[in-house]
């Protein structure tokens, strides 16, 4: 089985797992040794999950500011989360890898294996809803129609992507893609490098 193989698997019953209770409340039970690739993988795409139905929830019309900025800050956390377990699936195949030469005329990807992966998660969970709603008893035919067309289309970056991930994690093995880590650097969640909140924190 190839590493997307296993990582779809994982990421589809991280969504399945979800969805028997449909909750953003609900505690995720990850199924898998703790650190290893396979909780890191379902782990970050319960939080894709979660994050995905907050970003519907905030965008009902009627809802109530105060609660809209929960939400909000609720997303903001979760991204920080998000961003933690990418670098973490970086790390896993850094150290993989660490023992491997680079060829001398090696190439740097511009995305490196986690990105790749994060959109993959994300992926998973837009086929799932995607199929859900190409099958809607409630909607117009018009809008199922629309709906399978671009489930195809997803199926087929499904496809792609599935292949060019394995394609780089080969490239990285045999030399020719040199594997770098860069940390994300985010800002806005930083008391010292966000200027609303260091400015706050000085008038204190």
């Amino acid at each position: 089985m190839s590493f997307t193989e296993n990582a779809w698997k994982i990421f589809n019953q991280s969504v399945e797992d979800y969805h028997i209770k449909d909750d953003v409340n609900s505690q995720e039970s990850n199924p898998f040794q703790t650190g290893s690739l396979e909780w890191i993988l379902y782990s970050k795409n319960w939080i894709d999950t979660v994050q995905w139905h907050l970003e519907d929830i905030i965008r009902e019309e009627d809802i109530d500011p105060s609660e809209a900025l929960k939400i909000k800050r609720r997303i903001d956390n979760l991204n920080q989360r998000r961003t933690d377990l990418v670098e973490q699936i970086d790390f896993w195949f850094f150290k993989k890898y660490e023992n491997i030469t680079p060829n001398s005329d090696a190439r740097i990807n511009s995305e490196t294996p986690a990105w790749s992966i994060d959109r993959f998660s994300i992926l998973s969970l837009k086929i799932y809803h995607m199929s859900i709603e190409a099958s809607r008893e409630d909607a117009s035919e018009e809008h199922k129609l629309k709906c399978t067309d671009k489930l195809q289309v997803l199926l087929e970056q499904k496809k792609d992507l599935s292949s060019a991930i394995d394609q780089l994690l080969s490239d990285i093995e045999n030399g020719t893609v040199k594997m770098k880590l860069y940390k994300q650097m985010k800002m806005y969640n930083d008391e010292s490098l966000n200027p609303i909140l260091y400015q706050k924190m000085q008038k204190k």
